[in-house]
Parts: C-alpha cells; sequence; structure tokens
C-alpha cells in the first residue's frame, strides 16, 4: 500500500492491482509524479473488500492474478459500483479484449506498455468519469483547467506554452514535494522526444518569471541543490 500524503486538496486515488511488484512501483512513481494517490493490491483477494470500504477513483486491474482473475473481479465489482477500470494484461487475442470491455472495464491495455500512456490514458477515463465537484476540494489562488488547457492565477490568465503548462500542474497538485529533474521530464513531452535536464531548467526559469510577474512576493517554485525542483505555494485548484 503506498498512499500519498499531501497537504491540500486531496488527490484522487488509483488503485493498481499488479502481482509484478517492479511493475506495480513503476506506475506508482509515474502516477504520483502526476499528482495522483495510489494504493498496490499484489493480487485479487482483498479488492472487492477494498473498493466497498475505500473506493478508489479508478482501478489499473491485471488480467492474470493470483488469487482471482481481473475478469471475475470486474465483473464482481460491477455489481455495485461503477468506478472506472482499465484492465492491464499481457493477453493480446481479440477475444480478451472483447470480453474485459463486455463485462464493464472502461479502457484495454495490453503489456508491454508505456507508463507514460498509461498516465495519459487515466487522465481521459477520469476527465470524462469524475465530476467537478468529487475533483476539487478548495478555493486557491492559482486554477488549472485541464480540458482546456488554460491556467490563472489570482484571476489572470498565465500565458504558457504546453510544457510549461505540464511543469505547472505536475508541482502544484503536490506543494512541497521534490521531483527530480528525470520525473519533470517524463511528464513534460506527449512525443518521447530526447531532451537533456537543462531544459527543465530553461522551462522553470520561464514559469517562474510568468507567476511572479503577478505576485513577486511569492516564492512559487523553489530549486532543491543536486535533486530538483519543488512548489512552495499553495495547491492549484483543478477544474
Amino acid at each position: 500500500m503506498n498512499d500519498s500524503v499531501l497537504s491540500g486538496p486531496a488527490p484522487l486515488k488509483i488503485l493498481i492491482v499488479e502481482d509484478e511488484p517492479k511493475l506495480a512501483q513503476l506506475l506508482i512513481d509515474y502516477l504520483e509524479a502526476a499528482g495522483y494517490a495510489t494504493q498496490w493490491l499484489p493480487d485479487g483477494h482483498e479488492v472487492i473488500a477494498q473498493v466497498k470500504t475505500n473506493p478508489p477513483a479508478l482501478i489499473l486491474l491485471d488480467l492474470m492474478l493470483p488469487g482471482s482473475s481481473g475478469l471475475s473481479i470486474c465483473r464482481d465489482i460491477r455489481q455495485f459500483s461503477d468506478v472506472p477500470i482499465m484492465m492491464v494484461t499481457a493477453k493480446t487475442e481479440e477475444i480478451d479484449r472483447l470480453l474485459g470491455l463486455e463485462i464493464g472495464a472502461d479502457d484495454y491495455i495490453c503489456k508491454p506498455y508505456s507508463p507514460r500512456e498509461v498516465v495519459a490514458r487515466v487522465k481521459v477515463i477520469l476527465r470524462r468519469c469524475v465530476r467537478p465537484d468529487e475533483h476539487v476540494t478548495k478555493e486557491t489562488g492559482l486554477h488549472i483547467d485541464e480540458a482546456r488547457f488554460q491556467a490563472t492565477f489570482q484571476g489572470h490568465e498565465l500565458e504558457l506554452t504546453p510544457a510549461e503548462f505540464r511543469l505547472l500542474k505536475t508541482l502544484s497538485v503536490k506543494p512541497g514535494y521534490v521531483f527530480t529533474r528525470e520525473i519533470l521530464l517524463n511528464n513534460l513531452y506527449d512525443d518521447y522526444r530526447v531532451v537533456t535536464d537543462r531544459t527543465i531548467d530553461s522551462h522553470i526559469k520561464n514559469l517562474r518569471r510568468k507567476l511572479e510577474s503577478l505576485d513577486g512576493e511569492k516564492a512559487f517554485i523553489r530549486a532543491v541543490y543536486g535533486v530538483g525542483y519543488r512548489w512552495e505555494a499553495e495547491p492549484c485548484h483543478l477544474v
């Protein structure tokens, strides 16, 4: 189990049901870097009870599990919950894909996969399924609208590049958390381009300048020498 403990708005929780520890940890790292909380179960025994007592925002459910199959778990969950379910499997046959979706799965991804693709698809599902009042817990000065790709601070729109927008969102949902340059790079581009760590420094410099032009007395982003960066201001308001 690996629930993030954060200040500010509670992040959406993703339940990862995966029997491969290294793969589960990789998903945990990428999802938490994207601002989600996570919980990991290594087999199917506790899934139903966990969903009933502590419902997640979304479930990443492996098809082949010790104890109970992912298809059986998905079928059982659909008897009492409409929580979004993304099935994960190494089986690529079309019949498995169709069966997984027919019993109530919302999406399906095959191994091997890019964890960045998993995060992107999680975002799409949650944007479609989660109501705004479930996604926002309190008003803050910084507002981020992912659907419109817009950010405002104290009512003023920030003119950001796509890279700056992604950096701002990644940092501001987890105040105080130190992000390494590598993690920030993994959240920066969708096209898997090869860039250097110093690319982050350039984007951070520009992002700081734009934020401080609206409030020069507030420290927004602080460098942690030899490690990376952390958000020093209030958490963002996701809409």
